[in-house]
């Protein structure tokens, strides 16, 4: 009998209990219906859990085949589930021993739910069980120590005998989210020496790993890889995704547009990617339409779609098209807008001047605000002198609360007080800092050049040629001082000469990127920096005056978008 529903299932079990059977036909029966519980769409998982404990003498496969459903789930009383079934598998004279395939599905509900103490002591145990050098656990464990510890991962992968494409790219992922993007390429590059061929998840990792790091020569020879792989990106949704932003975080918005336009059917991804790459580039009238073409082609946009769509409003200044998006987007799809749809309309909103209606806006919003949207306000009206007002909002930071620890609060708040020449307050935030061990992190800026990637930090002499690139500094400083540069010491917020505060913009990581930029490329050459943080206004006018004295194409990415310098204008219009 094949049984296809939990009514069916119910109707087995009554029948086994009632009319009583062999062992043997009885397991049969049941382990059908807990095979149905378990993984059909049509389950129960709690149901399944009941049957499995009611019939301990099933073997090892569907404890497994429960232990797998429960951690596909996303759900933490699933995976707690796993654990207490797992306790009672072990306390069990009927139940059978865990084997191999146990402790990876147990292992995966400890990454999802974030149960690193529970983990570890199945690491303890799977080792004491003589696990420990299964290919397939050791996987699972470097998986695990990757969400919670990075350098016990990274310890772990140096141990492993042996080594396969799933543990490589698993660690290659790990040092991607954990913001290593470099080290990531790195790995990638020891897995190619080792003989092995990357899969698709492999490749799309590392082409993250180049969209974050700006290393665009070694991406564009990614694609080559990919193009020759089993997948072909033009029909893989994910690869194409992949490529398309890839390409867009390098500064190549064109190679990003045929990838785009290769791809035989589109996903809300794919579009979506196009969309955040025109808006960060500021073709933003092009991600507008686009955004529409995607409707008109029958694609549902979701979350990210309505996010890069109001980036693309955000980044031109179109607030009136931005509101009749953030309407249309809950009238047609009844989807509620998230924290960073309002943060996209506030930040619009507070860019354009209109101060008065983001903070109303603020106030009317359905959802609590966070600090990310009081923060774009409080910096609008620094940059609009309306300290007043950035003054008396600085209260929502709550920095004063011993118990935060959002250093970019504190560092925006100390900035105000600056800028505002109110050192004691600035001096007394500082200190709030140093009692809580909060750092501002530094800037940096990357460049890539013959395949290699350089960064640095403000005032670093650390690079081997650290000399020459302070020497082309100062003769691009002499060139552009004769075209009118004035260095713009108020964006200094420290008590010191204006002169110290020339040196302070002169050493700022984007310029020395430039320097060496110029010294390294051809005239011909584009010069592509990515720095981490906003750029600043002097930086921008700097850069501005280069592409024009120098005759170069210069694009710099910092943390809000694409800055295209060509001929003494940016793309951004001056509008950052």
């Amino acid at each position: 009998m094949e049984v296809r529903s939990m009514g069916e299932a119910l109707q087995v079990q009554g029948q086994v209990v009632k009319v009583g059977m062999g062992e043997r036909e009885a397991r049969s029966k049941m382990s059908k219906v807990l095979r149905l519980a378990a993984v059909s769409q049509f389950g129960d998982l709690r149901y399944a859990g009941l049957v499995l404990a009611t019939n301990r003498s099933l073997n090892s496969y569907y404890y497994n085949t429960l232990f797998r459903a429960f951690s596909n789930t996303n759900k933490r009383s699933h995976h707690l589930n796993a654990l207490s079934l797992f306790l009672m598998m072990l306390n069990s004279t009927t139940a059978p021993p865990p084997d191999k395939f146990t402790f990876p599905f147990l292992l995966k509900c400890c990454s999802r739910s974030k149960l690193a103490p529970q983990g570890q002591q199945l690491h303890a145990l799977l080792t004491k069980l003589g696990f420990s050098s299964d290919l397939y656990i050791h996987n699972a464990l470097l998986h695990f120590y990757s969400q919670f510890d990075l350098s016990l991962a990274l310890s772990l992968f140096d141990t492993m005998p042996h080594r396969d494409v799933v543990s490589w790219t698993s660690i290659i992922h790990s040092l991607v989210i954990s913001h290593r993007p470099l080290h990531a390429i790195l790995f990638f590059h020891r897995m190619l020496d080792s003989g092995l061929r990357p899969n698709q998840p492999t490749l799309i990792s590392v082409l993250r790993a180049c969209a974050d790091s700006g290393a665009f020569s070694f991406g564009r020879s990614l694609h080559r890889i990919v193009l020759h792989s089993p997948t072909d990106p033009s029909s893989s949704s994910m690869l194409a995704t992949a490529l398309v932003d890839m390409y867009s975080k390098t500064g190549c918005i064109l190679s990003a547009s045929k990838v785009f336009h290769s791809v035989l059917h589109k996903d809300v991804f794919v579009w979506t990617a196009m969309i955040s790459g025109l808006a960060s580039h500021g073709l933003c009238r092009h991600a507008i339409h686009m955004y529409l073409d995607m409707l008109n082609s029958g694609v549902i946009p979701d979350h990210r779609a309505l996010t890069s769509v109001l980036s693309a409003c955000r980044n031109a200044g179109f607030v009136d098209q931005a509101y009749i998006f953030f309407s249309h987007f809950q009238t047609s799809y009844g989807i509620k807008p998230t924290i960073q749809h309002f943060g996209c309309l506030v930040d619009l909103l507070a860019r354009a001047g209109r101060l008065k209606e983001a903070e109303d806006f603020i106030n009317a919003m359905p959802i609590e605000p966070d600090a990310v949207l009081w923060r774009s306000l409080i910096w609008a009206c620094k940059v609009y002198g309306d300290a007043p007002r950035a003054e008396r909002l600085m209260h929502h930071l709550q920095i004063q609360d011993m118990t935060s620890d959002d250093t970019a609060s504190y560092i925006l708040a100390s900035n105000v007080y600056a800028s505002a020449g109110k050192w004691y307050h600035k001096a007394e935030v500082r200190e709030w800092m140093n009692k809580k061990g909060l750092v501002k992190p530094p800037g940096s800026s990357r460049i890539e050049l013959d395949g290699a990637v350089h960064e640095f930090v403000m005032g670093d002499y650390n690079h081997p040629e650290a000399n020459k690139i302070f020497v082309k500094l100062d003769e691009v400083l002499g060139n552009i001082r004769k075209n009118g540069y004035d260095p713009r010491v108020s964006e200094v917020l420290l008590e010191m000469d204006d002169k110290e505060k020339e040196v302070q913009l002169l050493h700022h990581s984007e310029k020395l990127a430039l320097a060496y930029g110029l010294i390294r490329t051809s005239q011909v050459s584009t010069i592509r920096i990515v720095k981490n943080l906003r750029s600043c206004e002097d930086c921008h006018e700097f850069m501005k005056l280069v592409s024009k004295i120098y005759q170069r194409h210069i694009i710099v990415r910092d943390r809000i978008r694409f800055h295209h310098f060509k001929n003494g204008e940016c793309s951004c219009k001056d509008f950052w």
